[in-house]
């Protein structure tokens, strides 16, 4: 049993010929025996270019070729009349266009040409799964790989779970370290579409000892002997670079790469020391490496300078990282956004995330990374997410590596199209509802860029002080006058300084800091006015009041469509969104009576505030 099919359960397509060979052209066969058909006048041909003069519209498809040519994974698209040709220069571009085929093809009339590449070469997913079966961050049962120290006997989920990445544009996982044979079978799976899998280790032998070189050369010239197509290595936490170099080593022979991730939850910091910043860690941590990896060693760096928070700035790192291969890593398993429990779709923020222009010169994050990584948010659960709604972020985030630039609404009709059987009314009520869920998780939870107010350890629901007196530097610093971390260089913690001019000067100066990340960079007034015109104090109170309407407002809103649903997807999203209501509330009261306590000012509206 795979449970639900996701977004690859509706879609039709008429017969298909293949005119291409090898083991992602059997797979595209596979696929296409398992296709609902649907009946259309449309000739359909699949093929290499080396074999596209068998197509009639060959002459079409060579010139629709871009002069650097279409690479390993591109692809192309012709449709005069009733012939459509997808071609590709092989087996990966094969499969990627064939599922861009049945991704569109009902949508696709008319003469048209498309020519599809990948923004960023490795699109890859982590999963932190552990060998008993447990998954850290994971909120959706536990593993689809692993059970009692081993992987499960049966891998017809995993191979179900490879369709869905490949569907997506994923090329990558990396995976819990196991026994090499189990390795193997796993390998063997997502083989089967052009996906390569990498194993998360954890380092922490002394790289300059000969012995550990020797050891980690000759351990992964077994892995390559049982896995040719070995992505590589991911290290968790990573800190010495030499570590991580050694590693290159061993894995650059066989084309491998090592993902060295900082966390920089190793800073531990006393919260009597104000000055104290974990936001720093990172950049003050890797700056001065920049330029002593291998070329095979790929940095792997937090979208922000914390730790996934529902709103924080851009790390400073991906505009000022210069000499090192760096991967950016969002977080695809809601941990500090709902954990599948609210709805929170997260396209929008990943998109703001991927378009932010990291040094004031038009070039963005998506232009300067080498790969783009995420913890993924899938488990042994029936629906694969534990919230049928979540399944829309595993495949935006599919979709936004793929192109950064695509528009996240426009994804989530493609989303709910695909993955349930309704009319166009119904799918347009559904993504209003879900569209806006990012910013109302935001406005309910975490006022104007203050993260951590949540319950330590399973980071689910408010504890307005949980982290306040910790030693992870995640502090907001309220008190009866005023709110927020005052990170500037004039007199706070100096982290501005870690970002290039423009944005420096923006951010340093409270007139220009943009309102959603006012109290991350800045401690101010709460009668501080914002560019809304609403202090902050007001702001606090009338963003959780606003958040708690949104969310009764979605919930009225599903109600009214429930019922077209199958009754246990509506039992699901319908619990999920109870659920998520009393969330809000605690939230609107815990967050809104604490600043009330704290400051003594009423609301200007004169709503309840639990007192």
């Amino acid at each position: 049993m795979t449970g639900d099919s996701a977004w690859l359960g509706f879609q039709r397509l008429p017969e298909v010929t293949v005119h291409a060979s090898g083991a992602l052209a059997q797979t595209i066969r596979a696929e296409l025996r398992q296709t609902r058909r649907v009946g259309s006048d449309v000739q359909v041909a699949v093929c290499t270019m080396t074999r596209v003069r068998e197509t009639p519209l060959w002459r079409e498809v060579e010139a629709a070729v871009p002069e650097h040519g279409l690479g390993v994974e591109g692809f192309v698209v012709v449709r005069r009349g009733n012939d459509l040709v997808v071609a590709a220069e092989g087996g990966h571009g094969l499969l990627y266009g064939y599922f861009y085929l049945l991704r569109y093809f009902e949508w696709m009339t008319g003469d048209f040409s498309v020519v599809e590449q990948p923004a960023v070469p490795i699109r890859m997913l982590d999963h932190w799964d552990q060998l008993s079966g447990a998954v850290e961050r994971g909120y959706s049962g536990r593993s689809i790989f692993f059970r009692d120290g081993s992987v499960v006997p049966d891998l017809g989920r995993v191979r179900a779970y490879a369709r869905l990445l490949a569907s997506i544009g994923i090329n990558a996982v990396a995976l819990a370290n196991a026994d090499l044979p189990e390795v193997a079978r796993l390998a063997a799976v997502f083989r089967e579409y052009g996906i390569a899998v990498s194993l998360s280790v954890e380092f922490t032998d002394d790289p300059t000892d000969e012995r550990v070189a020797r050891w980690w050369s000759a351990t992964i010239s077994r892995v390559y002997d049982a896995v040719p197509d070995f992505g590589g290595l991911v290290v968790r936490a990573g800190r010495d670079p030499e570590g991580a170099n050694l590693l290159a080593r061993a894995v650059a022979p066989y084309g491998g790469t090592v993902f060295w991730r900082y966390s920089g939850d190793e800073q531990k910091h006393d919260w009597r020391d104000r000055d104290a910043d974990r936001a720093r860690a990172a950049y003050d941590h890797l700056i001065p490496l920049d330029g002593r990896f291998e070329e095979n060693v790929v940095l792997q760096v937090k979208h922000g300078p914390t730790d996934f928070q529902v709103r924080e700035p851009i790390s400073p790192l991906l505009g000022e990282l210069q000499e090192t291969v760096f991967a950016l890593e969002l977080q695809v398993t809601q941990e500090y956004s709902g954990q599948q429990q609210d709805l929170c779709y997260l396209g929008p923020w990943w998109r703001e995330i991927l378009q932010f222009d990291t040094t004031g010169g038009g070039t963005t994050v998506a232009d300067r990374i080498g790969a783009i990584v995420a913890v993924s948010n899938v488990g042994d659960d029936s629906n694969w997410t534990g919230h049928k709604l979540a399944q829309s972020n595993l495949y935006a985030f599919g979709r936004l590596a793929w192109e950064p630039a695509a528009d996240p609404v426009s994804l989530l009709h493609e989303w709910a199209a695909a993955t349930f059987a309704m009319d166009g009314r119904t799918r347009s009520e559904l993504v209003t509802i879900m569209s806006g869920s990012w910013r109302t998780y935001e406005r309910y939870t975490a006022p104007l860029g203050v993260g951590f107010m949540v319950t330590p350890q399973t980071h689910y629901g408010p504890s307005v002080n949980g982290y306040e007196y910790s030693g992870r530097g995640r502090y907001h610093f309220a008190d009866r006058y005023g709110v927020g971390v005052d990170r500037t260089v004039k007199t706070g913690s100096g982290f501005i300084g870690q970002y290039p001019e423009p944005l420096a000067g923006t951010y340093e100066d409270v007139t220009t800091c943009p309102d959603e990340l006012l109290l991350f960079f800045h401690h101010v007034a709460y009668d501080h006015v914002l560019h809304n015109g609403s202090t902050v104090l007001q702001h606090i109170y009338d963003s959780h009041f606003q958040g708690y309407a949104e969310v009764e407002a979605m919930v009225a809103r599903w109600r009214v469509i429930a019922e077209r649903f199958e009754p246990v997807v509506r039992e699901n999203i319908t619990t999920r969104f109870e659920a998520q209501l009393a969330s809000a509330r605690e939230w609107r009261d815990q967050v809104n009576t604490f600043f009330y306590r704290l400051s003594g000012v009423p609301d200007s509206h004169g709503r309840t505030i639990h007192r």
